[in-house]
């Protein structure tokens, strides 16, 4: 799933001069003025349950991409939900009824309590409302390190929103991390991640998350698939100077 937005810069890094953003983007080889947003929520078959991470923002696309690989919306065991920004949550839910009506359900406690307690009138409050709170009775609510399903583990993030995860998985000694919304773009949030996003809720908390987690990835080479990076969204993270490079992970359709 894409958008396209335009004027990016007020979006990533509104409080940086426009001279230095250019300048990021051009030795980059992309365009400062214009953005393809990416939207990938991510299947994961633990050989036990059939986990969904992240639901989209309900328009079809998620739904179409499960049926073109022959994953009925009924065969998902758990849906996983990083945090509640509506690209994230708006798949949940259609004409009042559950999309994935045999799924267990699990969310962030902190961030779940923060949009209840917020109440009518925000935009996202407003979309929890409708598309988590008729849920909540087959959810749980978890915190940092706990469990989400057989090899999948909570990891704590927080600052793009108040109670943001990412997903750590482990399987045979294999590791990998779904990043979410913790670097929104490949190029921008890597290479200065510093840069305040413009719908971080804490900027600073979330400068501090970036930092703590792309540099982990990057000690320890472990592959990451980002929520809004280019399809299909997988890679690993390099230092890059005082900041971080995104290297998208080779593939190839070709069957031998």
């Amino acid at each position: 799933m894409t958008a396209i937005a335009d004027e990016p810069r007020l979006e990533y890094a509104a409080a940086i001069p426009e001279a230095e953003f250019n300048k990021v983007s051009k030795e980059n080889f992309i365009s400062s003025t214009s953005l393809q947003a990416y939207m990938s929520p991510t299947l994961i078959d633990t050989g036990k349950e059939r986990v969904l991470a992240d639901t989209g923002l309900g328009f079809g696309g998620l739904m179409q991409s499960l049926k073109q690989a022959n994953v009925s919306p009924e065969s998902i065991d758990v849906v996983a939900i990083s945090h509640m920004h509506p690209d994230h949550i708006g798949g949940l839910i259609k004409d009042g009824k559950p999309n994935f009506p045999n799924a267990k359900y699990v969310a962030g406690a902190v961030e779940y309590n923060f949009w209840q307690k917020l109440g009518e009138g925000n935009l996202v409050s407003d979309m929890v409302a409708k598309q988590v709170t008729p849920l909540a009775e087959k959810m749980t609510f978890i915190d940092d390190g706990n469990s989400i399903a057989s090899g999948i583990t909570a990891m704590a993030s927080f600052g793009h929103s108040p109670g943001h995860f990412c997903l750590h998985l482990e399987s045979n000694g294999e590791q990998l991390v779904l990043t979410a919304d913790l670097a929104n773009h490949y190029i921008w949030s890597f290479a200065r991640p510093d840069w305040h996003f413009k719908f971080d809720a804490d900027a600073e908390k979330a400068v501090t998350s970036r930092r703590k987690i792309l540099g982990m990835l990057a000690a320890d080479k472990t592959p990451m698939i980002g929520y809004h990076m280019p399809f299909p969204g997988i890679g690993y993270v390099e230092e890059r100077g005082n900041g971080f490079r995104f290297v998208p992970a080779s593939y190839q359709l070709a069957k031998h």
